[in-house]
């Protein structure tokens, strides 16, 4: 049997979806995550190389995220080492708009391993597993206004990222990978609100207001004020146009958010009963 794969945050939105489709193919993996049997913290370096050991190729995600100070140089040490270790293949996912990501990701180039960027509009799953509380209260609130963004399944990226992992001709690639049409965040309330049967109500805040939400919901506070900026920076206009990294990667075109808000919609993710029980 080959060497497993190494899939860092493996307990988050696209690190789970990524383990599941490998272990699927049939392929060996290390689900590395913070409380996981392979344990990974990227704070605590000693947890690093017993992750890595046996690793043939590494799905990269970092948190809180790359465009936190310190990310890219972090990760350029983490990459030095895999190399170091032995592993051939490095995919890391990256975010659209970073200046800090972009850093992350030429530092991934300059590693020596083959390596494939992935880089990421907002998912559509943060209104399904981030923001799930307020939408079945009725009310999204975020910074973004009239901004339009592609945003993306993360079950699209998960399939980008095991094809980057598992075939070689996505070596050395740059997949900038969008939903297949633009939308406001008002739009995204409008469609969650059809696909849940009832109404919901968009109401741009600024990114001050936004963190404020994020530490009454018990968010760390030393967290929320970046994560905030960082979105209303993103969501800013700057990654207003649509890419083809999905259809570049796989031969398809990426999934539609209304086609996944219905489905998750019938989850039941957003049902007030959730709340009530």
């Amino acid at each position: 049997m080959e060497n497993p794969i190494l899939v860092i945050g493996a307990t988050g939105k696209t690190g789970r979806r990524v383990v599941a489709r490998l272990e699927t193919r049939g392929i060996s993996v290390k689900a590395a995550s913070r409380s996981g049997q392979t344990r990974f913290e990227w704070n605590d370096k000693t947890t690093w190389g017993p992750a890595l050991d046996g690793a043939r190729a590494v799905y990269i995600t970092y948190y809180p995220d790359l465009a936190f100070p310190g990310a890219a140089e972090t990760v350029e040490e983490f990459a030095n080492l895999a190399v170091a270790s032995g592993v051939k293949r490095l995919v890391l996912l990256s975010g659209r708009g970073e200046e800090g990501a972009q850093d992350a990701e030429q530092r991934i180039r300059n590693s020596g391993a083959d390596y494939t960027l992935v880089r990421a509009a907002f998912f559509d799953q943060n209104f399904s597993e981030a923001f799930a509380e307020t939408i079945q209260h009725g009310v999204l609130a975020m910074p973004g206004g009239d901004t339009v963004e592609p945003f993306i399944d993360a079950d699209d990226i998960a399939d980008v990222v095991v094809a980057a992992l598992t075939d070689d001709k996505h070596i050395g690639q740059l997949y900038e990978v969008t939903g297949p049409r633009l939308m406001t965040l008002a739009d995204v309330a409008t469609e969650l609100g059809d696909a849940m049967g009832r109404p919901l109500q968009y109401i741009p805040v600024t990114a001050a207001e936004y963190a404020e939400g994020l530490i009454a919901s018990g968010f760390p506070a030393e967290e929320a004020t970046p994560i905030a900026g960082l979105i209303a920076e993103v969501l800013d206009g700057r990654n207003s146009y649509l890419s083809d990294g999905v259809e570049r990667a796989l031969g398809r075109k990426p999934r539609d958010f209304a086609v996944w808000a219905n489905e998750t919609a019938a989850s039941g993710v957003w049902d007030l009963a959730e709340v009530t029980s």
